[in-house]
């Protein structure tokens, strides 16, 4: 074994920490060797143009190789990787560097957490970025780490928020330009949520943009009394960039108290909304609220989609978002127009929306004490796994969660670093379990294309590539690639391991790899050579 001097003087000669420039990261898309952001590239297409992988030969995919990481948390990072090194979040907040043509490991970052720490929904961490030679994690104590891409070392270490009041952080960062953009978690804890931006060098914070707007800013009157300082509208899911633009498009999600909205009268604005940002200031260009006065835990924590493509006969910037609550929309990037809004899933809260994409409610749907049927469930039609966009086919895919919940309302009391919910609802309901799919739809629609069923909830994201193929996976443990034309399955392989993580494409001497993560282990397959 070596010493931590011959470990460290070892690690400083390896070809680690290449820099990472901001216009490699504006340009990932065509760097189809490596996957460099949470979503490939900026646009939050998870497309890569890879095609050494087809529909002809996918069936051939073995294991490359596997890691194992030393947690019993279920791993739902995605890996990136650079020149050859992949980095990835261990969870709880702890990062590996990893050989991308071997899963060997070059070093690994070990965070010591408090003993006690309030998270929402396990103490998960989906992912990394990486700007420059270094490596930017956030943590589930509510904290963003730089490290060293070399060696793993802490170059700084900055306080987002109190942990103790409910806050943490389990969203990937995005770097942008010279900035880290970094969300935050806890809407079921009365946090007052935000969106951050810190120097990538220093980790001095350059803004943040509140998503509850205090009394006198635009949208207070949305919130009746104080009930604006407990308003959630966590930020916990990666957001997209408009590099032309310099626009930053990010989800927001649930207003808490989550079922019982009698303390938060009025639409609760900016939750359940998606937000477009300058990137240089923070301030809000424009806005869209998916659900006002949400009484149904609908997070807006969904990747937005951007393309630029014809709408109605003139070149238009659009937004794609499969929303939690059912329906699938299409906004206007420059103005947050709503532009279409059409059922991807059954959903039985809404007769329609209105010219503006304001849901019409239909009567009695909002929880009750003797609960209150409705689909979609409270894990909803999806949910913050990823969607994808595939430039040679045209098509939008995404997992779909067909179920419903019982929906309970209750009351309750804001205590500082607790659950602040308003009820349990039932979410699995014996009697009508639902099922998973992937659907593939016409995105200038909404009308489905076609339809993979899944024999269980599904909680994994998806990959569209150059070969016409769409990868994901199954709380089943598979990992499958299926046609995507028409959805038909040309490969699948049992893992071993729930997963709940979203896959990626790279290259590593020569050969097209596909990585996910399946349990607490990170799986990478490639064809025989």
């Amino acid at each position: 074994m070596k010493s931590p001097a011959a470990l460290a003087a070892f690690l400083l000669s390896l070809p680690l920490g290449a820099q990472v420039t901001f216009e490699q990261l504006r340009d990932a898309p065509q760097r189809n060797g490596s996957w460099l952001t949470y979503s490939g590239g900026y646009n939050g297409w998870r497309h890569s143009a890879l095609d050494q992988i087809t529909r002809a030969n996918a069936g051939k995919l073995k294991v490359k190789w596997v890691h194992q990481m030393p947690t019993t948390h279920l791993v739902s990072a995605t890996p990136l990787v650079v020149d050859g090194v992949m980095y990835v979040s261990e969870p709880p907040s702890n990062v590996v560097a990893l050989d991308a043509e071997t899963g060997a490991k070059y070093w690994r970052y070990a965070r010591v957490l408090p003993p006690r720490i309030n998270t929402c929904c396990g103490q998960v961490n989906r992912g990394v970025a990486v700007l420059g030679d270094r490596v930017y994690v956030g943590t589930v104590d509510a904290h963003l780490v730089s490290l060293d891409a070399k060696t793993g070392a802490v170059l700084w270490d900055v306080e987002v928020a109190d942990y103790r009041t409910g806050y943490s952080i389990t969203v990937a960062p995005l770097a942008v330009k010279d900035m880290i953009v970094c969300g935050i978690s806890g809407g079921e804890y009365g946090i007052r949520g935000f969106l951050d931006a810190y120097d990538a060098k220093t980790g001095k914070r350059r803004w943040r943009h509140w998503t509850i707007p205090e009394p006198g800013q635009p949208g207070s009157e949305s919130w009746s009394g104080d009930s604006w300082k407990t308003g959630g509208g966590p930020t916990w899911v990666t957001g997209s960039y408009d590099p032309v633009q310099d626009l930053i498009v990010w989800g927001t999600g649930n207003p808490s108290p989550d079922w019982n909205g009698d303390s938060r009268l009025g639409d609760n604005l900016y939750s359940d909304s998606a937000i477009a940002l300058d990137a240089n200031t923070g301030r809000r260009k424009w806005y869209f609220q998916f659900v006002p006065h949400d009484v149904h835990d609908w997070d807006a924590v969904q990747v937005p989609v951007l393309v630029d493509d014809e709408w109605q006969g003139r070149p238009r910037k659009l937004v794609y978002w499969a929303h939690r609550n059912g329906f699938y929309y299409v906004l206007d990037r420059e103005t947050g127009k709503f532009l279409l809004g059409k059922p991807f899933a059954t959903q039985t809260w809404a007769k329609g929306l209105d010219a503006n994409g304001r849901p019409i409610r239909l009567p009695n749907i909002d929880p009750s004490p003797e609960g209150t049927y409705v689909w979609p469930g409270v894990q909803g039609a999806t949910n913050w796994y990823s969607p994808s966009y595939s430039p040679k086919t045209k098509l939008f895919y995404l997992a779909v969660w067909e179920n419903r919940s019982v929906y309970r309302k209750g009351e309750q009391e804001y205590s500082p670093g607790n659950r602040y919910i308003g009820s349990v609802p039932l979410i699995d309901l014996p009697d009508d379990p639902g099922y998973g799919a992937i659907r593939a739809l016409n995105p200038k629609t909404g009308d489905k294309v076609w339809e993979y069923k899944l024999h269980t909830k599904p909680w994994a994201g998806v990959l569209s590539t150059g070969g016409q193929l769409v990868f994901g996976g199954s709380d089943e443990g598979y990992a499958f690639a299926l046609d995507a034309e028409n959805g038909k399955e040309v490969w699948r392989m049992n893992t071993g391991g729930v997963i709940r993580a979203n896959p990626i494409t790279y290259t590593s001497k020569g050969s097209q790899v596909v990585a996910i993560a399946a349990g607490s282990s990170i799986f990478t397959f490639e064809l025989p050579k």
